[in-house]
Formats: structure tokens, C-alpha cells, sequence
């Protein structure tokens, strides 16, 4: 049922020409408006104190504050704030981020105009929407055994194609302790190698090559 009042509609994506097609194809619709509209996670801040929109679609990659980053910022200033996360990245652990954040959806952007309007009405309702391929993602990663702080950092230099040496001169630890914390990240990871570790890292979203 359509009220009177529209749903104000906030867009952050750091590609223009995406950002321009939701709010062309938005503003077409029923009981929708776009009132803000940014290109950053810092602008998506500054953007919500000032518009405070209903409804917030976050880009997830973006330049300076990342979505999660700024999803985390927007809901401490505002915790009723209503965000969905509509992004390209299907990773497990952005999806995991991403919901811990504080987003109430998340959508990838193959998803229909329909389904994207359904869920910003759903998340005006006050519920989650969360599709079954998501749910599906995020139920194997809550499956999983946790990385600890230092292991996600020893990784990270792992990805980057760093040696045991080298990670133990950047964290100083020893080589010994580098590599029972490689040891225990591959049983985490369920993988066999290196390798295998830097590729599943970007692949789930854990680490991400900026």
C-alpha cells in the first residue's frame, strides 16, 4: 500500500554513471525519491547527518572509508538508520562485515529493479532482506573457524607476496612463530598452500588489495 509520503532515498557509489542510473531509474518510481546522493564513504556521513534519508544504498569498494567503514559510522551517530549494502563483491566475509556493520540488506548489483525496490521498501518496514544466494554465503562463513588479529595480518603479507622473513621483520615476530601462525591459517582456510591462501583471502573478501 503507497503512502502519501515517499521513501527518501540516499545513493553512494563511487561510479558515477551507476550512481546516475538508480536515481534516474528511482525517481521513476511510486513513492521513492532520491534526496542525497555520494560518491565516497566520508561523503555518505557528511550526506546522511545532513539529509537523513530513510533509506541508504551503499557501494561497498570505495575510495578513503570503505561502505562497512562508513555503515559502521553512520548507524553509531544514528542507530534507526536503514541501510543496503547493493555491491558486485559476493565474498563471504564482505557480506559478514557488511551485516555486522549494520546493514539491514544485501544485494548485489545483477540484482532486478524490481528486487531492488522491494527491498528498499521492506527495509523502510523495519525488516531485513537478505536473498536466499547471501544467505546461503554468509551461513558457510559463520560455519567457519574464526582468523585471529595477527593471523588476518600475516595473511595480508602473504597476499602481497611477502616470505616468512620478511612478515616476521614487518610484524616482529620470529620465523618460527610466522610460520606455525601460516600452519594454523591453511587449517582455518581449509586450503593446502600459500598460494591457495592469497587466492581464497580476495576471493571471500578477508583481504582486499586496495
Amino acid at each position: 500500500m503507497e503512502t502519501l509520503q515517499s521513501i527518501r532515498v540516499m545513493i553512494v557509489d563511487d561510479h558515477k554513471i551507476v550512481r546516475q542510473g538508480l536515481v534516474a531509474l528511482i525517481n521513476t518510481e511510486p513513492g521513492l525519491t532520491v534526496v542525497a546522493e555520494g560518491s565516497d564513504g566520508q561523503q555518505a556521513v557528511e550526506l546522511f547527518r545532513q539529509h537523513k534519508p530513510d533509506v541508504t544504498l551503499m557501494d561497498l569498494r570505495m575510495p578513503g572509508l570503505s561502505g562497512v567503514e562508513a555503515t559502521k559510522a553512520i548507524r553509531q551517530q544514528s542507530p534507526a538508520a536503514r541501510i543496503i549494502v547493493l555491491t558486485t563483491f559476493d565474498g563471504d566475509e564482505d557480506i559478514y562485515r557488511a551485516l555486522q556493520a549494520g546493514a539491514q540488506s544485501y544485494l548485489l548489483k545483477g540484482v532486478s529493479f524490481e528486487d531492488l525496490t522491494d527491498a528498499i521498501r521492506t527495509v523502510h518496514a523495519g525488516q531485513r532482506r537478505i536473498p536466499a544466494a547471501v544467505a546461503e554465503r554468509l551461513a558457510e562463513r559463520m560455519a567457519g573457524e574464526e582468523l585471529t588479529g595477527r593471523e588476518v595480518q600475516v595473511l595480508e603479507l602473504i597476499v602481497r607476496g611477502k616470505s616468512n622473513k620478511e612478515i616476521g621483520t614487518a610484524l616482529s615476530i620470529s620465523e618460527a612463530t610466522v610460520k606455525s601462525h601460516i600452519n594454523s591459517l591453511l587449517s582455518k582456510l581449509g586450503v593446502a598452500d600459500r598460494t591457495q591462501a592469497a587466492t581464497t583471502a580476495l576471493q571471500r573478501g578477508i583481504i582486499h588489495l586496495d
